[in-house]
């Protein structure tokens, strides 16, 4: 339910928690219709003082007066950086300086593991999700256009109850990471890579990819590939348990995907030493996953380095691992995606050849046999267990062969 503008007080001082917001006006009744008072919002969640959202101004500014510390945590709209600056009477650009380390170090450590009934929540969007997901692999034919297919995607997330948990990537240019753009036609030949998730009733997010052939089946080149990458998915999930750092997760599925490409004589040499050499940063350019929740990105407001690293584990600014957004050790609790992929990006590929980069482990020849191959990526949702992992969300298929006996049954 949207509400415009509230906010919130925590006094620990005074042990006051207040909700500031007013009332809907009968000119609000005609355009949202009646909404809940501020009071029975409050009552909701156990909050029992509320007052007139600008009151906030003054009661900042009494605290202020009486030298009682104010914490506050990242905005992440342009408004609230503007209302914020007003209420502290600082500008814009000191605003950073008021942001408080030990509240979102403590939001995080509230936040990042989940109780179960959020996980059943949770458990709702993974699900949608993955109607979604099977509803593009049974719509999507050679000579439609990639919107089309994304307009169905997006309907089986309203008939379920919810919307978009982020912005459908539906596209046959998978080698572009986040390529949003729906205006291609699907032609003969192309695999199409649908990363799309679901936000339930309750704003909790699923987060699931599947990539299928355009056509009833992946021509013999594609299914290699994809193979690569769902082995290294199997291997990635099949390490996930308490106590491992999700840097490693990362590691080993890039191991895994290097093996894959090795065999089919793309690179060459120790794979394990290839990674050392950031080898695989060539087709494999982003992290192998994140956190999720009530943001598909759980929490990335308050800072990667804070979400997803320690004050020892310090996030990497090397190409490749620099976007991995989750690199410490794992707990119970944690809800986080898998996601490897192969992405064979044109101007990458010719910059590294022409420099001869890593030449020792690359076989140049054969990878640009590859250079308008596109991309690939297979993701999945995971709650990190006492002893290891549970995977979220109803079952979609993902097995190659799987994915052409329903591509075939809806032809």
């Amino acid at each position: 339910m949207n509400i415009p503008m509230l906010a919130a007080i925590i006094d620990i001082d005074n042990n006051n928690e207040i909700l500031f917001g007013d009332d809907v006006s009968m000119d609000d009744i005609i355009w949202t219709g009646p909404l809940p008072s501020v009071q029975e919002l409050a009552d909701t969640v156990g909050v029992r003082k509320t007052q007139s959202y600008n009151s906030i101004a003054t009661f900042i500014q009494t605290a202020k007066a009486k030298y009682q510390p104010i914490h506050i945590l990242p905005p992440y709209r342009a408004e609230n950086k503007i209302k914020l600056s007003q209420w502290l009477q600082v500008g814009l650009k000191e605003l950073h300086e008021c942001i408080s380390l030990a509240l979102i170090k403590n939001v995080i450590a509230q936040r990042e593991c989940k109780e179960d009934r959020e996980v059943e929540q949770i458990e709702e969007a993974v699900s949608i999700s993955a109607d979604m997901h099977l509803a593009a692999m049974q719509f999507a034919r050679p000579g439609m256009m990639e919107y089309e297919v994304a307009a169905k995607v997006e309907e089986i997330a309203l008939a379920g109850n919810g919307g978009l948990s982020y912005p459908i990537i539906l596209t046959t240019k998978g080698q572009t990471l986040h390529n949003h753009y729906h205006g291609n036609k699907l032609n003969d030949g192309d695999m199409v890579l649908v990363d799309a998730g679901a936000e339930n009733v309750m704003h909790y997010a699923g987060d699931l990819t599947r990539t299928f052939p355009a056509d009833k089946a992946f021509s013999p080149r594609q299914k290699d590939m994809y193979n690569v990458v769902l082995a290294s998915l199997n291997h990635a999930t099949a390490s996930l348990k308490p106590g491992i750092a999700f840097k490693e997760i990362h590691r080993q599925a890039s191991i895994k995907l290097l093996e894959g490409l090795k065999e089919l004589h793309l690179v060459k040499g120790n794979v394990e030493d290839a990674v050392q050499e950031d080898v695989h940063t060539l087709f494999f350019q982003c992290g192998v996953g994140h956190m999720m929740g009530l943001d598909v990105h759980d929490m990335e407001d308050l800072g990667e380095q804070y979400v997803g690293y320690t004050h020892t584990l310090k996030k990497s600014t090397a190409f490749g691992w620099k976007s991995l957004r989750l690199a410490k050790e794992l707990k119970p609790g944690f809800v986080v995606t898998v996601e490897p992929g192969l992405y064979f990006i044109p101007e990458l590929i010719e910059r590294w050849k022409a420099e001869n980069k890593l030449s020792d482990f690359i076989n140049y020849d054969v990878v640009e046999q590859y250079i308008n191959f596109t991309g690939i990526r297979i993701e999945d949702n995971y709650l990190i267990t006492g002893e290891g992992s549970k995977k979220l969300g109803k079952h979609l298929i993902k097995e190659a062969d799987e994915i052409e006996a329903l591509r075939l049954d809806a032809f």
